[in-house]
């Protein structure tokens, strides 16, 4: 009887999915299967021969070059605002906090995309070549019980000390100045 099996992507992955006879195959690209890929490249892991693709001085200047054009564009725009809105009068709280003009909406994205980076979606797709179409819904849900228990804690904090931004302002509004 055949199983699924999922493809390896390792160099030795042809000669490992041959020697199991009872395992189905025919879903894998041939590249993988019967060394197209394997006799171009015997021994080799990297398309670049060991070399990089770049010089090391593009990397540095695509890192202080961004770095420096991202510090320029935000000052600019801080300045512009200072001219043209008249918030002179800005304090540290006051752009820290944004002005506690942050709506529940933009709240709630920032904390979605925070919890959404680059391994849950690489994970969420393992799950779904496992488990089908319903894996990644599963994963996700089980983080989501999170998300809820923050949003609730949340609320709780807001309601003991509305103008609190620190832990300590937090400690503090709770159980007074002795703690």
């Amino acid at each position: 009887m055949a199983t699924a099996f999922p493809c390896q992507t390792s160099a030795a992955s042809a000669d490992f999915i041959a020697s199991l006879a009872s395992v189905d195959v025919t879903n894998c690209p041939v590249s993988w299967t019967v060394g197209a890929k394997a006799a171009s490249f015997p021994g080799q892991d990297s398309y670049f021969q060991g070399a990089t693709p770049l010089d090391t001085w593009v990397g540095y200047v695509v890192v202080i070059g961004f770095g420096a054009l991202f510090s320029i564009f935000t000052t600019l725009v801080v300045y512009l605002d200072k001219t043209f809105a008249g918030n002179a009068s800005m304090t540290s709280e006051h752009f820290n906090t944004a002005g506690r003009m942050v709506k529940t909406g933009l709240t709630a994205s920032v904390i979605v995309s925070q919890w959404t980076w680059a391994a849950t979606l690489l994970q969420s797709s393992n799950v779904a070549w496992q488990y089908g179409v319903s894996g990644p819904f599963w994963y996700a849900s089980g983080a989501t019980i999170q998300v809820l228990l923050f949003g609730i804690l949340a609320i709780s904090l807001k309601d003991i000390a509305p103008s609190a931004h620190t832990m300590c302002e937090i400690v503090r509004a709770r159980w007074g100045k002795a703690a």
